[in-house]
């Protein structure tokens, strides 16, 4: 146990130095460029005009579909790269369990599009 933990130090001596590096350039920030805010900086900005209206609009569900599906298939790509480099040590077991995975996948990308979800109008 005692070499396990061994193990796990230069990680943790990684995070501690990136801590105190983070801490160190947030202080010297607020050290350097001390904030004064005005009317002016507190100011909405948005392309040299005032915002036409309130930018928390409800969005149509299906932006969150598309951004669903997007997650899907990034993590399913994610997936796919370490089952392709180990396929020939994880053998036919593997092999049809990564079949079913993308079967579920594909299921559930039909019918999405036959719900017509992804149709725009």
């Amino acid at each position: 146990m005692q070499v396990l933990l061994v193990e796990y130090l230069p990680i943790l001596v990684f995070l501690g130095i990136a801590t105190l590096i983070a801490g160190a350039a947030v202080v010297g920030s607020i050290i350097v460029a001390p904030q004064r805010p005005d009317v002016e900086k507190n100011s909405a900005y948005e392309c040299g005009f005032e915002a036409l209206s309130d930018s928390r609009n409800k969005f149509d569900v299906r932006f969150y579909l598309v951004a669903i599906l997007f997650i899907i298939f990034d993590l399913e790509v994610a997936f796919l790269f370490p089952w392709a480099v180990s396929l020939g040590e994880i053998g036919v077991f593997g092999f049809w369990s990564m079949m079913i995975f993308l079967g579920i996948l594909t299921v559930g990308f039909i019918y999405e599009w036959r719900k017509g979800a992804l149709e725009w109008e």
